[in-house]
């Protein structure tokens, strides 16, 4: 028999084993090609480097300016705290809120949680409150959008060079190296090898083996009772006559199958089909100048930059903020309808449309960064001001819901039904 601890695919169920991988090299499921795990050399190590780098680099980029403007000698140059209050200010909060949490809150609360957890393990103790602040690291990290916030930054960079004279500021460079140092602390922080330091400081032994002489003939967990941890990854047992459970390593709730997956997908999915007419038909900028009032939509703001000659920027900012939330809402819609009516066609290609939603779900937010850097800075008042309209706040309702919708449904549904048709067809058998 090939040894090995079994591990289920978080995206199929699929059972398998764990094996050795090489250095770099990364685990995929045999059935649906998610990505299991990756093997990283000095995995924690590196991840506490980068996380500390990142600290460093937080307080540079929210103390100094990012960019300015220079108009007659007056100079309007912002941090990107201060673009915030600005729309708070205005009376544009939750747009003002939006922003703050996925480029201030999230990030910071993602690095402080990984040195929480490292720095303790570093000197081989065991972090104080671990799985809590476990849980809440792996909630902020599909929040935390500064790689976003880099690429809207130059969009409005383009916009902003037509109306006066751009100051880059110390922080734009800090921003731009800080998301490339959370990218890599993200992608270090390897949550096996953390487990495995925490059992191996605290003397536990690694988690116990399942009993595989039950699970002879099953091909899926929850065929044989079995429960992934989506934020550790522990496969466990499902207590007699429970329907959800608590994870006994880092505390999360546990469940075959997401509750009520397809009923709360379809409700956030219908409430972005209501937002984004409003985003798409509203102003979302006002600009007052001495030529006169102009409202710009979103398209308008595509059209300006192609014909301003900046058309890599605008087939960006087309595809950002037009295309992909309208096609996130047909994928999923396509999902769900689909996982409904039981349909056994196309699983895996199924499965990758929806690790795509999940991948491009935060670059909707471009728009919503651009819009921000405008507003805090062109605030010429005898000159030109611009301020954020309400299909802002209806872009950046689009944008949230959608990436709700898709951390509500389960890819697992997908697979279910061709799971029955094999224990029909052996049955008949």
């Amino acid at each position: 028999m090939t040894h090995g601890k079994l591990i289920a695919c978080h995206e199929c169920d699929l059972l398998q084993r764990e094996v050795t991988v090489p250095e770099r090299g990364a685990l995929r499921c045999r059935r649906c090609n998610a990505e299991l795990y990756r093997e990283l050399p000095d995995s924690l190590d590196r991840a506490l480097a980068f996380s500390l780098a990142a600290v460093v680099l937080f307080a540079v980029s929210n103390l100094y300016p990012i960019v300015g403007l220079s108009v007659s000698g007056n100079v309007v140059e912002t941090t990107l705290l201060g673009a915030v209050s600005v729309l708070y200010l205005d009376g544009k909060w939750p747009i003002a809120a939006l922003v703050f949490a996925t480029t201030v809150l999230m990030p910071i609360l993602q690095t402080v949680c990984m040195l929480w957890l490292l720095i303790p393990l570093k000197f081989n103790h065991v972090p104080w409150g671990g799985p809590a602040l476990f849980r809440l690291c792996h909630l902020c990290q599909p929040w935390g959008m500064t790689e976003v916030l880099i690429l809207g930054l130059l969009v409005a960079l383009v916009k902003l060079s037509a109306i006066a004279g751009v100051v880059v500021g110390p922080a734009l460079w800090s921003f731009g190296t800080l998301m490339f140092v959370l990218a890599a602390a993200g992608s270090a922080f390897d949550t096996r090898n953390l487990w495995s330091r925490v059992a191996a400081v605290e003397h536990t032994g690694p988690d116990p083996e399942l009993d595989e002489v039950s699970l002879r003939g099953a091909v899926t967990a929850a065929q044989c009772g079995l429960a992934l941890c989506h934020d550790c990854g522990l496969l466990a047992s499902v207590p007699a006559h429970a329907h959800a459970f608590n994870c006994q390593r880092c505390g999360s709730a546990m469940h075959l199958r997401k509750p009520a997956s397809l009923s709360r997908t379809w409700a956030f999915l219908i409430a972005a089909m209501v937002m984004y007419l409003p985003a798409n038909m509203l102003p979302v900028m006002y600009t007052n100048s001495l030529f006169g009032t102009e409202n710009d939509t979103i398209l308008s703001g595509v059209v300006y930059l192609w014909t301003s000659g900046s058309w890599p920027l605008a087939i960006v900012v087309f595809i950002a903020s037009i295309a992909v939330p309208m096609l996130k809402i047909v994928a999923l819609g396509y999902l769900t309808i689909s996982t409904q009516m039981h349909s056994r066609w196309y699983a895996a290609e199924r499965t990758r449309i929806y690790r795509m939603v999940e991948f491009v779900g935060r670059w909707s937010m471009l728009d919503i960064y651009v819009i921000t850097m405008l507003v805090a800075l062109v605030q010429f008042q005898a000159l030109a001001t611009i301020q954020a309209g309400n299909a802002a706040i209806a872009f950046g309702a689009v944008v949230v819901l959608t990436m709700f919708a898709a951390m509500a449904f389960d890819p697992r549904l997908i697979w279910d039904e061709m799971e029955r048709d094999h224990a029909r067809t052996g049955e008949k058998a």
